[in-house]
């Protein structure tokens, strides 16, 4: 499935078409702040992100999102969703998500967050979905934790950066490991 419907806005496959609000977005110091990597340096660097995120499309049949309102599709206000990232040694369904300083304080991460968690495991039918977060990233800590995730440890993944903090959740009980 690669269009979903939240409740006020429509998540899809993004195309090469999105690649320069991709650009936009993820170039933005603000939506950054918290990114030890820094905003996105180059349209070089979103072209490159794009071909990523459509070849794990192609790859796995899901990936990232674009995130665009349902009254106006064409305007895409952030990328989002569930995708394969290392964690350490594992591969892991990861959930992430960037929104567009403009669709900021308006619930949407909390709502795709919660549609991407129902995807993975009603359509994907995976058993875990995890997600990183900087541990001074309150906000977006807030939408995990909204979304029904909870701590679970932390990833030393940022070489000299304080560890990330990792969350989980689960389709039935969660293991311990």
């Amino acid at each position: 499935m690669n269009k979903v419907r939240l409740p006020r806005t429509i998540a899809r496959q993004p195309t090469r078409r999105d690649v320069n609000t991709l650009f936009r977005i993820y170039g933005d110091p603000r939506t950054n702040e918290f990114n030890p990597a820094g905003p996105m340096r180059s349209l070089v660097d979103a072209e490159t992100t794009m071909a990523r995120w459509i070849d794990h499309w192609v790859k796995n049949g899901f990936g990232m999102w674009a995130i665009a309102w349902v009254d106006r599709p064409s305007e895409v206000v952030g990328f989002g969703g569930l995708s394969f990232k290392p964690f350490g040694d594992e591969m892991k369904v990861n959930l992430g998500y960037r929104l567009g300083v403009e669709a900021w304080g308006r619930g949407l991460a909390t709502e795709l967050a919660t549609a991407a968690i129902k995807f993975g495991f009603q359509t994907l039918h995976v058993q875990e979905i995890f997600a990183l977060v900087r541990a001074n990233h309150l906000a977006s800590r807030k939408v995990l934790e909204k979304a029904g995730l909870t701590q679970f440890g932390t990833l030393d993944d940022v070489p000299g950066d304080a560890p990330s903090i990792v969350y989980r959740i689960c389709a039935g009980q969660c293991d311990r490991n």
